[in-house]
């Protein structure tokens, strides 16, 4: 695919590490299977994952978490600027058992910021220690989801998600989707906020950029995207976008190493 990254060997400095990277447009990382936990963020730009045939998207915003011995390869599309964070065995009880998307605290990127500002790749301070055992506690204390773009059953819910997957431009309110499935509104947005856990405004917008990204790769322009999408015009459609990345379609279409961290 692309410029392969170079696989982190043995273990890693106890007890938790840090490094954050400027990784080229088409860079695969490698499948391997490590014994310690993995956060990964970042910071601009979308990295791709393979975790046992299942697909994970890893945007700015949101962390992924991978336990211990859980094999996976991931791959980026377009530049990234990225973190990662590698957290002693011992240290993961009572974090997510399976692969997680979390939702990151404001105090956990601020502490992963410092790091990077300061080139803190292994705490060894008492000061810094004492930072890395709160960002172990922010990570365990996030609130978890099983997939970037959950999945239900609930059988209000389950032809809702389908009908916007396979049409993501639908512009039908929530209110306008509960009359059609012979509920409220009320009834709807609780069940997406027990069910999915996020609530129906931020489910659809996931999946329009999840849409959105498949577009762009096949070349197509943005504003037929913007269309496509049901945004009113490729101005609302490109803020969206830069919110859930961190950069504009055109420039994740096209930007450099150089850039990423601009």
């Amino acid at each position: 695919m692309g410029k392969r990254a170079v696989a982190l060997e043995g273990d890693p400095p106890e007890p938790v590490s840090f490094r954050t990277e400027l990784y080229d447009e088409g860079t695969v990382f490698p499948l391997k299977r490590q014994p310690w936990g993995k956060l990964y963020f970042s910071i601009a730009g979308v990295c791709e994952f393979d975790i046992s045939g299942e697909r994970f998207l890893s945007p700015p915003s949101y962390g992924l978490w991978i336990p211990p011995d859980v094999a996976h390869e991931a791959w980026n599309r377009h530049a990234i600027r990225y973190v990662s964070v590698y957290v002693k065995r011992d240290l993961c009880a009572g974090m997510p058992t399976v692969p997680s998307t979390l939702a990151l605290s404001p105090l956990l990127k601020a502490i992963l910021a410092d790091f990077d500002t300061r080139e803190i790749t292994l705490p060894r301070t008492p000061e810094d220690l004492r930072l890395t055992h709160v960002l172990v506690d922010q990570i365990r204390s996030a609130q978890r989801f099983e997939t970037y773009l959950p999945a239900s059953s609930d059988p209000i819910l389950e032809p809702i998600l389908a009908k916007l997957q396979a049409d993501p431009g639908d512009r039908r309110s929530l209110a306008e989707w509960a009359r059609q499935a012979g509920t409220t509104e009320r009834t709807v947005a609780r069940r997406c906020q027990s069910e999915l856990g996020i609530s129906f405004n931020e489910w659809r917008q996931r999946s329009r950029l999840v849409a959105a990204l498949t577009m762009l790769e096949s070349g197509k322009p943005v504003h037929i995207i913007a269309e496509r999408l049901g945004y009113s015009n490729a101005s609302a459609f490109i803020a969206m976008f830069h919110r859930a990345t961190g950069v504009s379609p055109t420039r994740a279409k096209g930007m450099s190493r150089a850039n990423v961290g601009a």
